[in-house]
């Protein structure tokens, strides 16, 4: 007896509505292609196959998201009509929702989620919303969004897609990401698109891969300016400059641009002769032409030609005058910096790059004057926000014009603090002997997470050395190779060397030095020798002076130290045999100064040969003459520098 399976009727009913709906899915996903024409034009078409309406721009509900003023409260509104009438999925409608989104940085991330929502997104929508992260200075989240939600849902890219995309590479500095890319520049067929291709090139070029970059290049003789610019700029950049030029030479045009990548290309290399020559051919010259060749002197510290050039500009911005600035800085002409700056001041607003060199000549001419001047400039300029690197240039300029005070309050309101900024306080406190409060500094930083580097060490070893903390020096000695992992320099064993010698401890000293691991060099020796004099210690003397002049025969110093405590012994033979000594080596003693100034005018005073009381007599007769000035001009409207010689 055969047994046949009959269905129940509602098991029929689902069977037959499942069957239904895959026939209307299969008819929807897999319909006959869109026709051009139709072959029965006098036919009516059937229902199912009458095209949705077209959308334009000129729909109520567009405009009126166009028009629309940014409050959320209205554009959800809107966005309720759209998935009311059915339009959201239009890819007209989505692409300007989705636009309107990313207009405020506030609602990129609702633009990712009504991507989400969308069932056929197109590569407009997906490049507005990457294009908004890279704008938003978050390009790994654009990458993200790339491979997460573009390649997922199988969004077919356009020639803006990857531009974009490489961008993004280029900026986060990942050849690897970027060969990925590359790979599906070439799967979608775009390795000919020229916008696609200036991309590649750059992106290559910047991530060190100059062969990749001239292999794209290579790819299409079809070039335009910024591809043959792109691979230039790439050269010289890689430090190429030969394979720059010959490329350079064989462009059938050139502009501005390409001129001044090779002009700087010369420059980096100090090749002032080549760049000059070029910058001579040039059949027209822009502000970047000029700054390069006037910046290529300023760093072979040729003053005579950058200021030839620079009195020769046509115009001059901002740039040009920070070059001369930190020219004399550089080459510590800083009361020429100083003069530069006034003349500034009547052309072209000041930036913050112009104050941190003008900050630092204030600093080492002592000019709290002009240094509270730019600071007071500062706060009322309105444009100037001052970063670390001003804020840690203007507490520099008062440790070392000894207002402690005013520093203090540059440094607590100080946002952000970097290392060099801790390091100023601390050297600040302990030149001044205030070592207490330069090791409360130290304890701060290391509290708030701020990581010393040698040079705190050096800072802090300073205060002790000169407040005579002999336990916490040696504390602290041991706390940078303990703790911090830092191998003590030269220039910290100079701290303990000048710390034990202050101390009395000469013969702890000498033997610190002779156990460095390194060669100690004069400064070592000599900061010992400077100890043997404090405390009258002729012997050691005599043996840390023959050292150092063993390792610097045409040092003066050690022969004038060693000379000195002779003298001061009343040894007027061994006086007399280390004068012969320096004579018969044509030594002499330069010329030393010192320069004060005090509010609106200086002195500036010369020494030479003179004995310790005769210094001291000079000392005080200056100090009685610049408080008479001081008194004597306080209504006069300029007072010129007074310069008194001693001879």
């Amino acid at each position: 007896m055969g047994v046949r399976f009959r269905p129940s009727n509602s098991a029929v009913r689902l069977s037959s509505l499942s069957l239904e709906k895959f026939l209307k899915s299969r008819r929807n996903v897999a319909g006959a292609p869109p026709k051009l024409w139709s072959d029965h034009a006098h036919e009516p078409p059937e229902e199912e196959d009458r095209p949705l309406p077209v959308l334009k721009l000129s729909h109520p509900i567009l405009r009126t998201l166009e028009s629309c003023s940014g409050s959320m409260k209205e554009f959800n509104q809107i966005h309720t009509q759209l998935l009311v009438s059915g339009l959201l999925q239009q890819p007209l409608a989505a692409g300007r929702v989705v636009k309107t989104l990313c207009s405020s940085p506030d609602s990129v991330q609702h633009a990712v989620l009504l991507f989400e929502g969308l069932e056929e997104p197109d590569a407009f929508i997906c490049n507005t919303i990457m294009r908004n992260f890279v704008n938003l200075n978050d390009p790994c989240t654009a990458l993200g969004f790339y491979h997460q939600h573009m390649v997922h849902k199988c969004v077919s890219p356009n020639h803006y897609t990857f531009p974009l995309l490489v961008k993004v590479c280029s900026e986060i500095g990942s050849i690897r990401e970027g060969e990925k890319i590359h790979a599906r520049v070439l799967k979608f067929g775009f390795e000919l698109d020229l916008f696609v291709r200036n991309s590649l090139i750059h992106m290559y070029s910047v991530c060190g891969k100059i062969g990749d970059a001239r292999a794209v290049f290579d790819v299409c003789s079809m070039s335009d300016l910024v591809t043959w610019n792109s691979m230039i700029d790439g050269y010289v950049k890689n430090g190429e400059i030969s394979a720059a030029r010959e490329l350079f030479e064989e462009m059938p045009e050139r502009d501005l641009f390409s001129w001044n990548s090779m002009i700087a290309g010369y420059v980096g290399n100090g090749d002032m002769q080549t760049a000059e020559a070029l910058f001579n051919k040039m059949p027209f010259r822009d502000i970047v032409s000029w700054n390069s060749m006037i910046d290529g002197y300023a760093q072979i510290r040729n003053v005579k030609f950058a200021c030839e050039l620079f009195n020769l500009m046509p115009y001059r911005n901002v740039v040009s005058w920070n070059i001369m600035l930190a020219l004399y800085v550089r080459i510590k002409d800083y009361d020429e910096c100083l003069r530069i700056f006034d003349r500034m001041i009547g052309e072209t607003m000041p930036n913050e790059a112009t104050l941190v060199s003008v900050l630092t000549a204030c600093a080492h001419l002592g000019r709290l004057d002009m240094g509270k001047w730019v600071h007071s400039y500062i706060k009322n300029n309105g444009v100037i926000e001052p970063d670390v690197l001003l804020s840690t240039a203007l507490l520099t300029m008062y440790v070392k014009c000894g207002a402690m005070d005013l520093a203090r309050d540059v440094f607590d309101k100080m946002p952000n603090r970097s290392v060099v900024s801790w390091n100023s306080m601390i050297i600040g406190y302990g030149m001044r002997g205030q070592a207490d409060k330069a090791l409360e500094m130290f304890l701060d930083m290391e509290k708030r997470g701020a990581m010393p580097n040698d040079a705190t060490f050096v800072s802090v070893l300073s205060a002790c050395a000169h407040s005579g903390m002999v336990l916490e020096g040696w504390w602290y000695f041991g706390l940078m190779r303990r703790v911090y992992k830092i191998e003590p320099k030269v220039k910290h064993y100079g701290c303990m060397v000048d710390l034990l010698g202050r101390a009395g401890l000469l013969k702890d000293s000498e033997e610190l030095i002779r156990k460095m691991p390194m060669e100690g060099g004069t400064a070592l020796w000599g900061a010992l020798l400077s100890a043997c004099r404090t405390h009258s210690n002729s012997e050691l003397a005599e043996i840390v002076a023959k050292r150092l002049i063993e390792l610097d025969p045409k040092d003066i110093g050690a022969y004038l130290l060693l000379s000195n405590i002779y003298a001061a012994e009343g040894k007027w033979d061994d006086v007399e045999i280390v004068r012969q000594m320096m004579k018969g080596r044509g030594l002499t003693k330069k010329t030393g100064f010192s320069q004060v100034h005090i509010e609106e005018f200086g002195t500036r005073s010369f020494v030479e040969n003179a004995s310790i009381h005769r210094k001291s007599m000079m000392y005080s007769i200056l100090s009685d003459m610049a408080a008479h000035i001081k008194l004597s001009c306080r209504d006069c409207e300029e007072v010129e520098n007074l310069t008194i010689s001693c001879l």
